[in-house]
């Protein structure tokens, strides 16, 4: 039995993406060995493959270098001291982050306390498009404490962490505002949120007096919609090349502002593996790739226009 694995052995554009073979790791104590059925793609994955970011600055002399941090697969093995979970079980999680990374490979051995167990209710499929991004979308909307009857604006709510976080506060009974293209307008709708269509006009042209904003894009989009906010706003970034100059912007014109790095969290995952399996959210998934067609996924989130996430089939 092999393990195949998708490596990045320089920085650069998806072609430096390879597949090697390695063994099949031993969990350890406090550790279960994940088949791992479908894995992730990630902005973080692509940005950390063209040379960017900490995540590839820390690994830079550890090359060859396996990406990937959300995993969706099946227990076949416990290592001793383990009592969460048993083999057959279905799990997802967050794994490896953000040094480690490991997730794009046909077996890993990860500590239990990273992973959730995904109840028959709910595909794969859809448990592996939650764990980075649903954790980001539910972390971004308690840093800037969203509750019922507030305005949030949501930059990018077509995107991987946007769909659930639209979603997760509509469920809190926030009403939502957000931007996306044209095509995305009826999905947004669906969700629950008022779409401004950016390709159109600047959202800040559309929505006025906001109590939050969610910046999932950074850039002239991420400075327009600060004209949208009302006087004490908070507004949270997640790591983008300019969410540093659009928090220094925002504390400025005198609101709150943070950035943000996720933080894994099993709590939280299994939280939205829930949601899922009750109704409460839905997982959009763009396309799955067979692991073959790596360098396809990593163009796809490059486009900028991925509806939702796209997934690695680790077993092809």
């Amino acid at each position: 039995m092999e393990n195949k694995q998708i490596a990045i052995t320089q920085f650069g554009e998806p072609e430096v993406l390879v597949t090697q073979s390695v063994d099949i790791p031993q969990p350890k104590p406090g550790e279960v060995l994940v088949k791992v059925a479908f894995a992730g793609v990630n902005p973080i994955d692509v940005k950390t493959r063209a040379g960017l970011g900490w995540a590839a600055s820390q690994n830079k002399d550890n090359l060859p270098w396996v990406p990937g941090y959300d995993i969706a697969g099946q227990i076949v093995e416990c290592g001793e001291q383990t009592e969460r979970f048993s083999k057959g079980d279905n799990v997802a999680g967050f794994v490896g982050f953000p040094l480690q990374g490991g997730g794009y490979s046909q077996y890993i051995a990860v500590p239990e306390s990273e992973l959730s167990l995904v109840p028959d209710s709910i595909t794969l499929e859809a448990a592996a498009a939650l764990p980075l991004a649903g954790q980001t979308a539910i972390q971004a909307l308690d840093k800037a404490g969203v509750s019922e009857g507030d305005r949030v604006l949501i930059l990018a709510g077509a995107g991987g962490v946007g769909h659930i976080a639209i979603q997760v506060a509509v469920a809190a009974k926030a009403e939502v505002f957000t931007t996306c293209s044209e095509a995305n307008l009826d999905y947004m709708a669906t969700l629950g949120a008022h779409a401004v269509n950016y390709q159109f006009a600047p959202v800040s042209e559309r929505v006025e007096e906001a109590d939050v904003l969610i910046d999932l894009v950074g850039g002239d989009a991420a400075l327009d919609a600060l004209k949208c906010l009302k006087d004490g706003a908070k507004v949270v970034t997640v790591p983008t090349l300019s969410a540093e100059l659009i928090c220094e912007k925002a504390k400025l014109l005198g609101f709150e502002a943070t950035g943000m790095l996720v933080d894994p969290n099993s709590e939280q995952l299994d939280a939205l593996i829930y949601m899922v399996s009750v109704g409460l959210l839905k997982t959009e998934i763009f396309q799955i790739y067979p692991m073959t067609d790596v360098a396809k996924a990593h163009e796809q989130i490059e486009t900028g226009h991925t509806r939702g996430k796209v997934l690695l089939d680790m077993q092809c």
